[in-house]
């Protein structure tokens, strides 16, 4: 658990003042509120983690039309940029099993801390069960991130952060907490290189929807929503059972 981060912890940043820090509602990253908003944790229990598990439309959601949730098809899904992990939680609490694999250790410790208290809640255990964690770079080593887990990584999900400029209205205080912490991805075309070469049948990127794709392949199918899109990469179909066509 987070003990081992040897708490509290200064991060490195440009501008610096982030820590991470115990708090009364759990583990969470801070720094000076007029910059960084309140500060961030990871929440699969309360908030907004129930109020989109009660209400948030199931597996009419576009994440989940995406990662290909069908009749009969519940897909395993590695979650490869997982960030405060809200969707690999949905999908999750949709039946899907879920590996979520984070690069930046204080984000990852966020993870880790919200996964033990959701497995120690009566209401949500059960989904906490089919979620696991790895702290790795997706980008150089998503093959050995998957390695020991026992599934299969039918679809591989992406978020890559998208490079906005600094004054855009779109830099909400609580990305420029990651931006701080992980950069811009840079490395997105080799991310999405790592995550076409572990999928066994898609993958899936998610973009602001006027934003142009990855470099790299084009998508083959793209599914939009007023502020977003995925943009979909497919190997082969997922079918009832599991199986591929």
């Amino acid at each position: 658990m987070a003990e081992r981060y040897g708490l509290p912890w200064s991060l490195t940043a440009p501008g610096g003042g982030l820590v991470l820090q115990r708090a009364e509602r759990g583990l969470e990253i801070a720094g000076d509120i007029k910059r960084y908003g309140l500060p961030i944790s990871a929440d699969f229990v309360s908030g907004a983690a129930a109020h989109r598990r009660r209400y948030g439309g199931g597996r009419g959601q576009l994440v989940a039309r995406a990662c290909g949730f069908g009749t009969g098809v519940v897909p395993q899904v590695v979650d490869a940029t997982a960030g405060l992990g809200r969707d690999a939680f949905v999908l999750a609490s949709l039946g899907a099993e879920v590996l979520m694999v984070e690069r930046v250790a204080a984000i990852h410790a966020l993870l880790e801390a919200a996964l033990t208290s959701a497995l120690n809640d009566e209401e949500v255990a059960q989904i906490a069960r089919r979620i696991s964690l790895r702290h790795a770079d997706s980008a150089t080593a998503l093959e050995a991130a998957v390695s020991d887990w026992p599934h299969q990584p039918q679809v591989v999900h992406l978020d890559p952060m998208f490079p906005h400029r600094e004054k855009s209205a779109l830099v909400k205080k609580e990305m420029r907490v990651f931006r701080e912490l992980a950069g811009d991805d840079e490395d997105a075309s080799r991310l999405l290189e790592a995550a076409l070469e572990v999928a066994t049948h898609r993958v899936v990127v998610k973009r602001p929807r006027k934003a142009p794709p990855i470099e790299g392949p084009p998508p083959q199918h793209v599914i939009e929503s007023k502020t977003s899109r995925y943009d979909l990469y497919v190997h082969r179909s997922l079918k009832s059972g599991g199986g591929n066509e």
